[in-house]
């Protein structure tokens, strides 16, 4: 993840020409989908090429083809198959039957970003409704033809079938006249106990598609003439263009061009020298070949070891408050016993397998036309519109799948400079990011530290409990406003929020400087705060002579959705039964935008002093479920981010420039290090649905901290640890 979305619900005429040619439609169709403000459901059969302000969801062809419209793009996180199904589900069809397309921006499907595990919380009614109404349409015609009751006629398998007499028409046949219906404002909905899509394990349909090689990810897109460009940048990010020299670069066999071209991240404007090939070696090569003078404007002088003192001597300050109820002050001063302690999280990289990456074509002097792996094709046509200075209705976004995201793909620098060069050469051109192009030039996770301080009563309870984060901010590294009096909600990501029953809390934030872009990260700073937050927990429930279980769980007297977590945790780790001699147990959870996830790690001490993770339990608090085999891996994939974060290295710089540049220096977690998972998911159904692509993350680097100090007695307190090393 990444960030909370923010819904659309303007609108943009669609043509009926132009939508038949992007979906490879033919001739006439039953489209049912959203106009008007997204105020009512609209349909239309369209005969001609004439313009209506439809944007249909699904399209029901003559010749029987079914089309549905995935407006939420797949990045890894099944939005390809559960999306499509929640309206498969009410329309009485199965996956199999239906052709899924990825809607391209417009704005009547409003809010089109994967960001903040928005996806299915976020369209779950509107969808199903959608499907509902398509079926309902396609029942009262088929009640027409046959004049029978509405009643008696059923839809299953894309077909109505009357059940009395068993005859079936399919769904192409009845297009035509369910078209010329009205739509019902309030269609039933299919009862969750008749589901038989939703809520059950089912496979998705773009996994056959990438183990064999047929999907097409950004890095994949092909235009003909198209070219392709590799850019050099300041090494010490932020420096500016001096001058260059591209002779020995355009001597290169393959060459055609070396232009300048400006990389656009919000407020941050950032010079690059773009060589442009007939081939990405070619492109690559002559960027080795360029001699290119910087000026670095002081930046070089910026390291992360004076950096990180700067933020302990800040810790010291007060800041602003977040959030406060009591007087934790007055609590804090008169208790018999108080802790301090101060938890480090580094800077680290998004990292996704698949490195940046855009296509662009000018099919206009001001029409542009990509192909990009993006988390959102509303936000590559508001983003291209700003910088390139034409309307949005003139950039064409064609979104692929996505490599991994993680937040990163929510900024559309990479798309803008490929428009911006193939504008310059006049060709289109693909822009392909290096590996170390991706993990020095950010946008990154902040460095987060957080200044913890709690009070006990003398019969251990907690009395009184602060979090101050001390950091940089997201939104001032990307904005030119930014009101450093106010607490910073992002940076304080659900500190305020936790369902512990604490009589004094207080948060605050101490605004740090930082010369770099930041930008949200998957699970955005809970991935920080909740190491701190959970673990200092720990040590309170310690310096109480508390099981730290049962002192969780003494804070959570009225009924949560986090007493519901740990109360299941307990009983899934078997919390209570003694573990081997040299092992150790560790608990956490933390809820914040995007849902809640609690976590048992169990760890083993080895003979040489170091530790081995043996099992994660993790109960999921999700509500209601489309896919539950989705939100397994959804959880394992949070953890396996989590233990990378953890365990493996943040980035660091020296001289103004990142020290990791590839998988070397910037280590990933390997197969042999990926622990035994126990996922356990809660959902009772209810109206409250709960993102499932972050929630995991969080509770992770917490509950191994409080495992190891179980399994050890040493107390981590800074990110990255390495479990070799412990002793």
């Amino acid at each position: 993840m990444s960030a909370k979305p923010t819904p659309s619900n303007s609108r943009q005429p669609l043509a009926r020409r132009d939508f038949l040619k992007a979906a490879g439609l033919t001739g006439a169709a039953f489209m049912l989908g959203f106009s008007k403000a997204n105020a009512g459901i609209v349909h239309n059969l369209a005969t001609g090429p004439v313009t209506f302000d439809v944007t249909p969801y699904v399209v029901i062809e003559k010749s029987g083809k079914i089309t549905i419209l995935n407006p939420i793009p797949e990045i890894g996180q099944g939005s390809y198959q559960s999306l499509p199904a929640l309206v498969a589900e009410e329309l009485g069809v199965t996956l199999d039957q239906v052709t899924i397309r990825q809607t391209g921006g417009e704005k009547a499907f409003g809010n089109q970003t994967a960001g903040g595990s928005y996806s299915v919380r976020g369209k779950y009614q509107e969808l199903r409704k959608v499907g509902a109404s398509a079926r309902e349409m396609l029942r009262q015609a088929a009640s027409q033809q046959w004049r029978v009751p509405l009643t008696e006629c059923i839809a299953e398998n894309a077909t109505i079938v009357h059940k009395p007499t068993g005859r079936k028409m399919t769904y192409g046949e009845l297009a035509e006249p369910a078209a010329k219906l009205p739509v019902p404002k309030d269609p039933p909905l299919t009862n969750p106990a008749n589901f038989r899509i939703l809520n059950k394990s089912m496979p998705r349909p773009d996994v056959p598609l990438k183990v064999s090689g047929r999907a097409q990810f950004g890095i994949d897109a092909k235009v003909p003439g198209m070219l392709y460009a590799s850019v050099e940048r300041c090494p010490a990010l932020g420096g500016g263009l001096v001058k260059f020299d591209a002779s020995k670069a355009k001597a290169i066999k393959g060459v055609r061009d070396v232009v300048k071209v400006e990389r656009v991240m919000g407020k941050n404007r950032y010079d690059g020298v773009a060589v442009v090939a007939d081939s990405y070696w070619a492109a690559l090569q002559g960027r080795k070949a360029l001699q290119i003078e910087w000026n670095t404007l002081g930046i070089d002088t910026f390291n992360s070891t004076d950096y990180e003192n700067s933020l302990r001597v800040l810790a010291a300050t007060d800041g602003v408050v977040g959030h406060n109820a009591g007087d934790f002050d007055k609590t804090f001063a008169d208790s018999p016993t108080k802790l301090e302690a101060l938890y480090e999280t580094p800077i680290v990289s998004h990292s996704p397998m698949e490195p940046m990456n855009a296509t662009a074509r000018w099919n206009a002097p001001d029409k542009v036309e990509v192909w990009v792996s993006s988390q959102g094709p509303d936000l590559v046509k508001d983003e291209l519109a700003k910088v390139l200075g034409i309307p949005e209705d003139n950039v064409t976004a064609n979104i692929l799948f996505s490599g991994g995201g993680f937040g990163r793909r929510l900024t559309q620098d990479f798309a803008t400079e490929a428009a911006l060069i193939a504008k310059a050469v006049g060709k289109p051109v693909k822009v392909i990011w290096t590996r170390e192009d991706d993990t020095r030039l950010g946008p990154f996770r902040p460095m987060t530290f957080s200044a913890m301080r709690g009070a006990l009563s003398t019969d251990g309870k907690v009395v009184a409990f602060q979090h101050k984060v001390i950091s940089p901010s997201i939104d001032a590294t990307m904005e030119e406003k930014y009101d450093r009096t106010k607490p910073d909600g992002t940076m304080l990501e659900g500190t305020g929020e936790q369902k512990y029953e604490i009589p004094n809390l207080n948060t605050r934030y101490v605004f740090a400087d930082f010369p770099f872009p930041l930008t949200y990260w998957r699970a955005v700073t809970s991935t920080t705060l909740a190491f701190s937050h959970e673990c200092f927990l720990d040590e309170m429930a310690h310096k109480a002579g508390q099981d730290p279980m049962t002192f969780r769980l003494a804070m959570l007297t009225k009924e949560s959705d986090t007493k519901r977590v740990l109360t299941k945790l307990r009983e899934v780790s078997n919390w209570d039964k003694p573990l081997p001699q040299g092992w150790g147990r560790g608990v956490a959870q933390y809820e914040f935008f995007a849902g809640l996830a609690g976590q048992v790690v169990e760890v083993s001490k080895r003979a040489n002093g170091s530790v081995k993770i043996e099992k994660v339990y993790c109960v999921a608090d999700m509500g209601t479920v489309v896919n539950p085999d989705n939100v397994r891996t959804q959880m394992e994939g949070a953890i396996a981010m989590a233990l990378t974060a953890a365990l493996k290295d943040g980035i660091t710089f020296e001289n103004g420039k990142a020290v990791q540049g590839n998988f070397d220096t910037n280590r990933m977690l390997r197969i042999d290090e990926m622990p035994t998972i126990e996922v356990h998911i809660l959902a009772e159904g209810g109206p409250t649905i709960k993102g499932a692509g972050e929630p995991g993350l969080p509770p992770l680097a917490p509950a191994l901290a409080n495992a190891v100090f179980a399994a050890t007695g040493k107390r981590i307190r800074r990110l990255p640890f390495d479990l070799e090393k412990l002793t």
